[in-house]
């Protein structure tokens, strides 16, 4: 039965910070009679008690769906706390901090048997990961819950302080051009070029074998971390190269590569360098001049000014385009046709105002919420713009960027613009639907948000 107490055992922080498991009875009753099987080690399934909770979350009976999430929470908090074990395994010892350090920033959810007890303005870490948690998109709920904690913006800047940047070598490698490790190596570490010659032809190299590998399997749907190179990786990085290094040297050149770039980047968002004085008014300098180049390509400021404005611009002209095409094309369908007025009223009341799909369904007429939520279809709705935005900015990138480079150059560049413009686009949705999840009785404010706005206030709603 080791496994499944950890849906009625709840894991809280005392005032030390240390972790006072507490079995909730309720809880506990509530598995034994609905779950019998599950009692039984040999029967378990963690993806099986999950799906089903996570199914009883929409229960009629309110009694029913507190429960499986009062389940769910006691999984989460366990997971959590896991997480911050492993943490303070792979770095606490070197960076100096313990699991008791981590638990507060994440470790930070109530149990509570009162329904809607959870509808405060403040959102725990569990909270979160509950209403970002999508059982239909295949991941664990174990993977999700690692991801958001990982990834939370004041734990991170705990471990920034510490020296710990959560990101790999090969991933810092994939995302620093050949320009900006030159600038780095040369206005940071005061390396010759000599030294510095070496280091950006191996990135090249690896560019043109990792990273177009990397780039080409997640355009086909590949997902996941960046992985070691591959010993068939490392060899043919070594042939572009020209020289008579053997595998395990290439593995480690790159290592040592990454590892002054890791520095580099703990330093400037406010981490510890090290043998650095955070006083030395010199470093200082270096790095808010650095910060001011990070941009910066081959080409000169005032081009890089140029494009970057027009890309900005752009960039909003056509969500705009977008989010006009598709409520347009939304509106033409037969199941809006007559009701044209309380879908924009709808899709106004929550991006605008922050009403919630009850308020609304009171405004507009309808008897439920998940009436409201069928009619306004947000994440298909949001799905559409992102395609025809990608269409529209795809076009007009290319047409700018024509205007600043060779044209060959910019015909072998376009598969990766499009995936760049992609994982833009990307992030731009992704906001949205986190601040649609999480933001209550406020209007939202993310970029996607606040042009729809524009755009329905421009239509005299």
């Amino acid at each position: 039965m080791s496994a499944v107490k950890h849906y009625w055992q709840f894991n809280g922080l005392d005032g030390s910070s240390k972790v006072t498991p507490k079995t909730i009875h309720a809880a506990k009753s509530f598995i034994e009679q609905r779950f019998p099987d599950l009692l039984n080690p040999t029967n378990f399934s963690h993806s099986f008690l999950q799906s089903s909770l996570f199914e009883l979350l929409s229960d009629r009976d309110t009694s029913v769906s507190l429960m499986a999430e009062t389940c769910l929470r006691c999984f989460i908090s366990e997971q959590i706390k896991q997480v911050c074990i492993s943490l303070a395994k792979q770095f606490g010892e070197h960076y100096q901090f313990n699991c008791y350090d981590l638990y507060p920033f994440v470790l930070d959810d109530l149990i509570t048997t009162r329904p809607s007890a959870q509808e405060t303005g403040y959102q725990s870490m569990a909270t979160k990961i509950l209403k970002s948690f999508d059982p239909q998109q295949g991941a664990s709920l174990s993977t999700w819950i690692t991801r958001l904690v990982r990834y939370e913006p004041n734990l991170n800047s705990f471990l920034l302080e510490q020296g710990v940047y959560l990101i790999s070598d090969w991933a810092i490698l994939n995302d620093t051009t050949p320009a900006r490790l030159q600038r780095i190596f040369k206005e940071f570490y005061h390396l010759s070029q000599p030294m510095i010659a070496p280091a950006v032809r191996l990135l090249e190299a690896y560019h043109k074998i990792y990273r177009q590998q990397r780039l080409a399997n997640r355009k086909a749907g590949g997902k996941g971390k960046c992985p070691q190179p591959s010993p068939e990786q490392l060899q043919q990085i070594a042939l572009l190269i020209e020289l008579p290094l053997k595998e395990n040297q290439i593995l480690s050149q790159l290592k040592e590569i990454a590892q002054r770039l890791r520095e580099y980047r703990i330093y400037v968002r406010g981490g510890k360098l090290k043998q650095e004085s955070l006083d030395n008014t010199d470093i200082q300098i270096k790095v808010e001049q650095q910060q001011v180049t990070e941009l910066n390509d081959d080409a000169t400021e005032q081009t890089q000014y140029e494009f970057l404005s027009g890309y900005r611009q752009q960039f909003l002209s056509c969500l705009e385009q977008a989010i006009a095409q598709v409520i347009s094309k939304w509106l033409t369908q037969k199941k809006l046709q007559d009701k044209t007025q309380q879908f924009l009223t709808a899709l106004e009341l929550f991006h605008c105002r922050g009403y919630s799909m009850t308020n609304i369904a009171e405004v507009i007429g309808l008897q439920r919420q998940d009436q409201v939520t069928r009619l306004i279809k947000l994440k298909d709705f949001r799905a559409d713009i992102r395609q025809q935005m990608l269409i529209h900015l795809r076009d007009q990138v290319m047409e700018m960027a024509a205007v600043y480079t060779n044209p060959e150059l910019l015909r072998q560049q376009e598969q990766l613009i499009e995936i760049a413009l992609d994982e833009e686009v990307a992030k731009l949705i992704q906001q949205a639907e986190t601040e649609a999840s999480t933001a209550k009785n406020q209007a939202l404010k993310s970029t996607f948000s606040q042009t729809l706005c524009r755009y329905l206030s421009e239509q005299s709603l």
